[in-house]
């Protein structure tokens, strides 16, 4: 492509089409409904109750954006929605794209007014209460938010469980666990771990779902506390799975002091996030995230790994490393 070419900025300037498409489709429930087998547009558009004049335009529409294939007429999934925005599937991505649909679409048109004031664009704005004790007053919204942060972690959780030695370390606990996806697939891979998933005690009936699923109960158990108040559990190894990017800096230093305070000489934490590359120019989703903190939090932000790193050594640990996880993810792992 010429450099003079405009294609590129047109392409970014209608990113937002496409993402709607997508986001829509998730909330229908379209990809669902070819779970078992593929429909007509006929079918689906009676299924979703679209009507006529543009059922087929939003169907050839997801063909073309590679979301679904079509043959003789008929829709179905690709392999990729087929594992991710099925309803019921361990996989299901969906929840975290319902919750873009119906929450941040429609924060991300007020980025101007954040950018100009550095406040967030949500409940907050209008005297409402912040994110989170929003969501955790209401039983169904939370557990849809855990599972669309099960979505969001879900890649960096399957790297990770095999991206740490874990052989001499006995006992993990998950800080901020939601529904204790990355805990059952840990300790699922390696049998001589112990969990404990700690978190506020609104999300213990998520994580009871789970658990219950797992097969784990003997080596698996929720602990309810809250991170600022209360002193974290004991253990070999603590994760922080992305929840310092939703403070500001002095809250992630205070919650690093006090995991070194719960570990063992030794032990470890493990960080992961959208972390931000050292240079700031390549982790296009790290940035987009941190805006998103802009729009969500009071003061949540994306950081790079040798901030993450230099915070670590403030805190008493003793070295530390950065490893890429998945996708636009990676983790810092400092040492007591």
């Amino acid at each position: 492509m010429p450099a003079t070419s405009p294609d590129g900025l047109l392409r970014i300037a209608s990113g937002f089409m496409a993402s709607k498409v997508l986001l829509t489709a998730t909330t229908l429930g379209l990809f669902t409904e070819l779970a078992d087998r593929p429909l007509t547009a006929d079918e689906l558009r009676a299924r979703l109750a679209l009507h006529p004049r543009s059922a087929h335009d939003f169907l050839d529409t997801l063909v073309a954006l590679g979301l679904l294939e079509r043959a003789d007429g008929t829709y179905a999934n690709t392999p990729a929605t087929a594992r991710y925005l099925v309803r019921g599937e361990p996989t299901y991505l969906g929840g975290l794209l319902e919750m873009s649909d119906a929450r941040m679409y429609g924060i991300w048109g007020r980025l101007e007014t954040a950018l100009r004031t550095g406040e967030p664009q949500n409940e907050i704005k209008s005297g409402g209460e912040d994110i989170y004790a929003t969501l955790y007053d209401d039983p169904e919204r939370l557990a849809a938010f855990q599972q669309a942060m099960t979505g969001l972690s879900m890649g960096s959780v399957l790297a990770l469980v095999d991206a740490i030695d874990w052989s001499s370390h006995r006992t993990v606990a998950d800080i901020g666990c939601a529904e204790g996806f990355l805990l059952t697939r840990l300790l699922r891979r390696h049998p001589h771990l112990h969990g404990t998933g700690f978190d506020l005690a609104a999300v213990a009936p998520g994580f009871q779902r789970r658990l219950a699923d797992s097969g784990l109960a003997d080596r698996l158990a929720f602990h309810a506390g809250d991170f600022f108040t209360d002193p974290l559990p004991q253990a070999d190894v603590l994760i922080f799975g992305h929840v310092l990017s939703n403070w500001d800096l002095p809250t992630s230093r205070t919650l690093l002091r006090k995991a070194h305070e719960a570990l063992p000489e030794g032990g470890i934490v493990v960080i992961y996030e959208t972390l931000l590359d050292d240079d700031r120019r390549e982790n296009i989703d790290g940035l987009l995230m941190s805006l998103t903190m802009l729009l969500e939090t009071p003061g949540g932000f994306e950081y790079t790994g040798a901030d993450c790193r230099g915070w670590l050594a403030e805190a008493g640990f003793r070295d530390s490393r950065v490893q890429r996880l998945a996708g636009p993810e990676s983790m810092v792992i400092g040492r007591k």
